[in-house]
């Protein structure tokens, strides 16, 4: 009997094995993993989204707001294209005070950097002796109250007399305008060391310098750097205030030479910079004072 031929295709699929498709399994590592970026993601956006829309907002009020007839002030638009020179290259230096912003700039910085260094020296030191000395908290108190309260540009006269030049008057007045809050949360953060840490240290017989270092300083350490964050804040405004009196490169007497030379776009540049650089002082001390106490560091 003759048997019908099989067509070769049809065999082929007869006897060719069925190939299950790949199916991807998600383990509980990657969909951990997943989780952990979608929760990056959304506290990202719930940190970074609203200052935007704030901002935006504020720069479109402020577009329409100064787009009218006899506005004094020019709209963000305007600001932008008078001072484009001074964005795309702050390194140009003419000679004299015709410089970028990024010389008057670091000159405010060189000043500032160098008044606080010592403010903090000092008034930890200062701070210390208030703090663990009743006599001296008695006798240096109500004097580091009444100083304190003395507006910054009030020592400005008095600085130039004393050292009859501008840069060390302003260095001066970086100095005695910061060094206030300073020495006002160590002596706290010195007078709120749990006794327990004197016992044990009167235990193991430390001297004073071990103790100093090994007690008093961690303790304390919390209430310092919230001065030493105030202080770099009042620094910051110092300078500025300073600068336009004294004169020469910085930040402060860009800022009155531009008032002067009637740039009001000029002026706003600079107080985005101002701003901007005083806010990054802050977060770089708060950031360190996290990692100096641990994140225990007091608001």
């Amino acid at each position: 009997m003759n048997m019908p031929a099989i067509k070769t295709d049809t065999a082929a699929r007869i006897s060719a094995p069925t190939v299950a498709a790949p199916i991807s399994v998600i383990t509980p590592k990657r969909a951990k993993r997943g989780d952990s970026m979608m929760k990056a993601v959304r506290s990202a956006s719930a940190q970074i989204i609203p200052p935007l829309v704030v901002v935006t907002l504020l720069l479109l009020f402020w577009e329409l707001l100064c787009r009218k007839a006899g506005a004094t002030l020019p709209p963000p638009s305007r600001v932008l294209k008078d001072t484009w020179e001074l964005i795309v290259d702050p390194f140009f230096d003419r000679g004299g005070i015709d410089k970028g912003l990024f010389w008057h700039l670091s000159a405010s910085l060189k000043r500032v950097a160098l008044g606080y260094s010592l403010a903090a020296v000092a008034g930890i030191a200062l701070g210390t002796l208030v703090g663990q000395s009743v006599w001296a908290m008695r006798g240096l108190d109500p004097i580091f109250q009444v100083l304190r309260t003395i507006p910054p540009l009030a020592w400005l006269p008095l600085s130039l007399a004393a050292f009859r030049d501008g840069e060390p008057s302003a260095i001066f007045v970086i100095f005695i305008t910061s060094i206030w809050p300073i020495i006002i949360n160590t002596a706290v953060g010195i007078r709120n060391i749990p006794q327990d840490y004197r016992n044990v240290a009167a235990v193991v017989q430390l001297n004073p310098l071990e103790f100093f270092w090994k007690v008093m300083i961690p303790s304390a350490a919390p209430y310092i750097f919230t001065g030493l964050r105030i202080g770099i804040g009042l620094s910051w405004l110092a300078i500025v205030a300073a600068e336009m009196l004294i004169g020469g490169v910085g930040i402060g007497f860009f800022i009155w030479d531009a008032w002067n030379s009637s740039h009001i776009s000029e002026i706003i540049l600079a107080l985005f910079y101002v701003g901007i650089i005083g806010f990054v002082l802050d977060r770089m001390i708060a950031i360190l004072g996290h990692f100096a106490t641990r994140g225990t560091q007091t608001n």
